[in-house]
């Protein structure tokens, strides 16, 4: 059987990098990003220099033809924080081409790297206790430029699943909330700082689960909505004991079933944190201050 075509954007970047060995045995790969080399300077085999930025999407069209999935990981950051909003209409910006390029040269599906931070002004209410949990659901509130770039991604590519831009045509589309993709999350553990380790713990995202994930919301057949609207968002964390953000509907629709947890792949650093918690307890020091 012939693999699937996907195209990744952002290929050298490091969320990319992470699964791009599981996914060059998978599938036929086209790789694209505005540079050759990752954040270490060492070359990615088979990189094709692209700017998705810019307005003629001639230029960059025939990467996408027939292809049946884009992993859309590219963005731009700001040089400096005076500009933070111009970089982030940027990757605005590059993700409608992204869209639209896809809708244009027939491609099925975009699997798009989004944010918890799409959502992280629900935070505040979380370790503030005045909430619990997040759900997909609920719609983005980010305080932030980066975060509310990231639910602009979402609108819009809720905008082409709906068909009623472009030529019509649904382009299926999933959003996926990244957590906490790697392994220093346990590094500052402290044990007068509970919730601090409750959200580092919660957030974490394994390679391995990473990697399902996204081979799941390619492959999956039917990703439609209660309307019919092929169109899903998934937060991008494994099956930790602390999560506060919810994954059932990856569980539900795709079929995500993640092989690690946070409370397991970290219980050595966690337990002498919690055994000096417990020792503050009991001399009635208190963890959250």
């Amino acid at each position: 059987m012939a693999k699937r075509r996907v195209v990744i954007t952002g290929a050298a970047g490091y969320i990319a990098g992470r699964s791009l060995p599981a996914l060059r045995e998978r599938y036929d790969l086209g790789l694209l990003d505005v540079r050759k080399t990752d954040s270490d300077g060492n070359e990615v085999e088979g990189i094709v220099q692209a700017d998705l930025l810019k307005r003629d999407r001639n230029v960059y069209r025939r990467h996408f033809a027939d292809t049946d999935a884009v992993i859309h990981c590219g963005f731009t950051r700001a040089n400096a924080p005076e500009d933070q909003y111009w970089a982030e209409s940027d990757n605005i910006a590059m993700a409608y081409n992204v869209y639209q390029t896809c809708l244009e040269e027939n491609v099925r599906r975009v699997v798009v790297i989004s944010s918890n931070h799409a959502t992280d002004f629900y935070e505040t209410l979380i370790w503030s206790g005045r909430m619990e949990f997040v759900t997909p659901d609920m719609r983005p509130l980010s305080d932030n430029f980066y975060g509310w770039a990231k639910a602009a991604y979402e609108l819009l590519g809720f905008a082409f699943a709906a068909g009623r831009v472009g030529n019509g045509t649904k382009l299926q589309n999933i959003q996926l909330r990244i957590g906490g993709p790697r392994d220093t999350v346990a590094d500052n553990l402290r044990a007068d700082n509970l919730k601090g380790m409750h959200r580092s713990l919660g957030a974490y995202l394994s390679a391995r689960d990473q990697t399902q994930l996204l081979i799941k919301s390619i492959e999956t057949e039917n990703i439609e909505d209660e309307n019919g609207i092929p169109f899903q968002i998934f937060y991008g964390i494994s099956g930790n004991s602390h999560n506060f953000w919810s994954i059932a509907n990856a569980r539900r629709v795709i079929g995500y079933d993640p092989e690690d947890n946070s409370l397991i792949r970290f219980a050595d650093r966690i337990a002498p944190v919690l055994a000096a918690a417990k020792r503050d307890n009991d001399r009635g020091i208190n963890s959250n201050p």
